[in-house]
């Protein structure tokens, strides 16, 4: 994980220029330029991170996850989005792997700014996805929280957002889980429902 080396915008006061965080709008429209293409970028309270680029380990674990979640959450209820933006508030974009959003796609005239469920599948994220990006959305009030170790063959599941001063957010999950390939887990948005973990790692 690295930090992106484009320059900030900046304001100049009293002749001192002061560095400005980014925001999601001007990130939005920097992850839009040809310079940048290619290249897998996430905004976290401002900062620009480069983060590594999808390997085919990743995307069959992004794929079959999308896959399991759709054959059990009703698309005229759920929309269930991958890889796209999901502003958290003004200078946070993580761009979550896989976002499930309240309500039928079509009902959505503006972006998503929460989600019911979010999904990050970790190759070489791992710790991150299950530190300071769990922090991350901890604070943004996610209440299911999910990342798939593709090397441990494993779903990591985190929920019951709560406070806490030790983390950079102010926020951590209290309750963590971890399913083997054995296990089965239900979406706190459809607990009637179950997916295999074998369907999402084998």
């Amino acid at each position: 994980m690295s930090t992106v080396a484009v320059p900030p915008p900046y304001s100049t006061r009293n002749r001192s220029i002061q560095p400005v965080r980014w925001t999601v709008d001007e990130f939005h429209e920097l992850a839009s330029l040809p310079s940048i293409e290619g290249r897998k970028l996430i905004l976290v309270d401002g900062e620009i991170l480069d983060t590594p680029l999808a390997n085919h380990p990743h995307d069959m674990g992004v794929g079959k996850t999308e896959r399991q979640l759709r054959q059990i959450l009703p698309e005229a209820q759920y929309w269930v989005r991958n890889q796209m933006a999901l502003p958290l508030g003004l200078h946070t974009d993580p761009g979550p792997d896989i976002a499930v959003i309240e309500g039928e796609m079509t009902t959505h005239a503006q972006q998503p700014t929460t989600a019911i469920l979010v999904v990050e599948v970790a190759d070489s994220t791992l710790d991150y996805d299950i530190g300071d990006k769990a922090d991350l959305y901890a604070a943004a009030s996610i209440a299911d929280y999910w990342v798939l170790d593709v090397n441990g063959r494993r779903l990591l599941v985190f929920r019951n957002p709560t406070c806490d001063a030790a983390s950079t957010t102010g926020f951590r999950y209290s309750t963590t889980q971890a399913l083997s390939a054995k296990d089965t887990v239900s979406p706190l948005a459809a607990p009637q429902s179950t997916i295999r973990i074998a369907d999402l790692v084998s």
